[in-house]
């Protein structure tokens, strides 16, 4: 998705009247005194602008208090907002609907939702994904835009690599979400240990990679150890299904524990009931009860 194209004409109107700005303040570059200039200008010489802002972005603040351009209050906080400005190394990981998803992968990773501006980022950088980029993320009345300059690495992403990536992607939805504005604050409330668990749980991967993690919550409170059996029962169901139907097993229920199917019976309550006979009661609620639903 890309921003609408009078919101892209304003940004490159202020954003180039601020390196504009910058160029007056440390001669990085041949001078022009037009901003609309710079769009003729090689590429090269308005990397070195960029490089001059974000190495001295007090730049930012100091354009918006003496405003050389008069420019309006609204326009004035639009550029004064490029203070949260993030800048590193993204992976171009995925093309949604309403906008691209620009992966870091720092600790903890970060996944952001990012407009393009007057070519969208398929088209820029083409249909296959991952790809990382060098690139400044710029907030824009309540969007996320890029600076309109990234460079791309040519760099091939196996199928362990691809894997690593996803996780980092649902890690950082999980912990998270989509950050779609700029500055980023993170929720004052933590993630609780039960979404943290069931984040953890989630798919095999996950399971192998934080099963310390798994450990430390289940031992230190009884509910998470509930909570482990009844979310690792749903994956032995998935599994055990499966085999059922092809055995032929329909419309019946069955009770799992620690993998196992301990149980079965024509209705629930016919399983609850061998269950009661059968299993200390201390142990029900670590049973995962399901159906074997006819397809």
């Amino acid at each position: 998705m890309k921003l609408p194209k009078e919101d892209v004409e304003l940004f490159y109107k202020l954003y180039h009247s601020l390196l504009i700005y910058v160029n007056r303040k440390f001669n990085v570059v041949d001078t022009t005194r037009y901003p609309e200039n710079l769009r003729k200008w090689p590429l090269d010489k308005v990397n070195q602008l960029r490089g001059c802002l974000y190495e001295h972005p007090d730049m930012i603040t100091s354009f918006v208090n003496e405003n050389p351009f008069g420019f309006s209050e609204d326009e004035l906080k639009i550029i004064e907002s490029w203070k949260h400005f993030v800048k590193g190394k993204f992976c171009i990981f995925r093309y949604l609907k309403n906008y691209t998803i620009f992966l870091d992968l720092e600790t903890p990773p970060k996944a952001y939702g990012v407009l393009a501006l007057t070519g969208t980022f398929e088209e820029i950088v083409g249909p296959h994904l991952p790809i990382l980029v060098d690139a400044v993320l710029l907030p824009f009345k309540d969007k996320i835009i890029y600076d309109s300059i990234f460079s791309a690495y040519s760099i091939y992403f196996g199928g362990g690599i691809r894997r690593s990536l996803n996780d980092a992607y649902q890690e950082a939805k999980s912990r998270f979400g989509i950050i779609t504005s700029l500055p980023f604050k993170p929720k004052r409330t933590e993630q609780s240990d039960a979404d943290k668990l069931k984040f953890y749980l989630r798919s095999e991967r996950n399971r192998e990679r934080y099963w310390d993690e798994i450990n430390k919550l289940i031992s230190k409170d009884p509910e998470l150890l509930t909570l482990y059996h009844q979310e690792m029962g749903k994956v032995h169901a998935r599994r055990y299904g499966k085999r059922l139907r092809e055995i032929g097993f329909s419309n019946a229920w069955f009770a799992i524990l620690e993998g196992i199917p301990i149980a079965s019976g024509a209705t629930k309550e016919d399983v609850e009931r061998t269950l009661q006979s059968i299993l200390p009661a201390e142990k029900r609620r670590f049973v995962y009860i399901f159906q074997l639903k006819k397809k």
